[in-house]
């Protein structure tokens, strides 16, 4: 019988939301469920949703290894029989006497989930097909973007980063590598007055590849292997230098304004490491993380930086701009962007 991976969740309201171990934050802690069995690991394994605040995220491998290095054997997955193992608990007595299992060790920084190993399998790849029936400009998010930008200055964004959109106007970021091969989409809906993006479900992000896997059987075993949305302008581009932010919107925006640059995002908070930078070998990158992640996005960039050969910063522009309202609403080089161009339009 083919394994079964242990997954996070899919949120159905707030019943599959829990208190946080970490941060005790009620309705912000997803849960890692068995694969075989569909119940929940341990009450203590999964991820909170605050990854700035909190940033806990204990994944069943880090589990079921302090299991290990405890001395506790773990029932196999057929025999759980909803009963999990608490590590704050009393265990079966041993020949020299009871002992208790340590608490679980607090995290000092969020625990990335782990990376595939891609000398085993090749990615896959999505056809073209897909992406050039998607091609739109009729999104939420242009839409937004037409409230701040000339048609011409959106026109341009959208042919550089291929944006396309769904019948609901939800906007489609693609990711094309530096062959131009498609990894997969990022598809979300954004509020056309205020271009926020809108988190329903779980946080209001869906895929095109998980999209294929439901609807079409030959995508059943899809490899994913994510890079950095707008990568494939590194082959458009050869000579600009790069500057790396966390989300699609902010580096569609920051492009319109900053056209010297090739303007690339992580896709999130944790998406910023090794395996996708080494399309950035021997070059010029600049990082721009959101307001309140300089120092995780620091770190990040050192450990790339001993890995591979480039010469990789990271800006503090946005901490010594940002109030501390700012910074607890998450506020990025968009954010920024947007409010200078507002105060010259009104200025005061």
């Amino acid at each position: 019988m083919m394994y079964k991976p242990p997954y996070l969740q899919k949120y159905a309201g707030k019943s599959t939301r829990f208190t946080c171990p970490g941060c005790k934050t009620p309705h912000s802690f997803t849960r890692y469920l068995d694969g075989e069995t569909h119940q929940p690991i341990h009450p203590t394994v999964g991820r909170c949703n605050r990854e700035i605040k909190c940033g806990y995220h204990y994944t069943p491998r880090q589990y079921f290894a302090d299991l290990k290095r405890l001395g506790y054997h773990a029932p196999t997955t057929n025999h759980l029989n909803h009963s999990y193992p608490d590590l704050n608990s009393p265990i079966s007595p041993q020949p020299s006497g009871p002992r208790r299992l340590q608490p679980y060790p607090e995290p000092r920084d969020p625990f990335p989930l782990p990376q595939p190993n891609q000398s085993q399998k090749q990615p896959d790849y999505i056809p073209h097909k897909y992406l050039k029936r998607s091609l739109s400009l009729d999104s939420n998010f242009v839409r937004f973007l037409r409230k701040h930008f000339s048609d011409l200055q959106i026109a341009e964004a959208a042919n550089n980063y291929l944006l396309g959109a769904t019948i609901k106007k939800e906007v489609i970021f693609w990711q094309i590598d530096i062959h131009g091969k498609i990894r997969t989409s990022k598809i979300m809906q954004y509020n056309p007055q205020t271009g926020r993006r809108i988190k329903t479900g779980y946080g209001g992000i869906n895929w095109v590849h998980h999209k294929l896997k439901k609807s079409n059987p030959s995508f059943s075993d899809f490899n994913l292997s994510q890079c950095y949305f707008g990568e494939h302008l590194l082959r458009l581009y050869p000579d600009k230098p790069v500057a790396i932010v966390e989300a699609e919107k902010t580096a569609v925006i920051a492009s319109i304004i900053y056209q010297d640059y090739n303007w690339l995002a992580a896709g999130n908070l944790n998406g910023l490491n090794v395996e996708k930078s080494r399309v950035l070998r021997n070059k010029t990158v600049i990082l721009y993380p959101d307001d309140g992640c300089y120092n995780r996005w620091l770190r990040k960039a050192e450990h790339i930086n001993r890995e591979l050969p480039l010469h990789l910063t990271v800006s503090a522009f946005l901490e010594r701009f940002a109030t501390p309202q700012q910074t607890h609403q998450g506020y990025d080089l968009a954010d920024y962007i947007l409010d200078q161009l507002s105060e010259t339009r009104n200025p005061v």
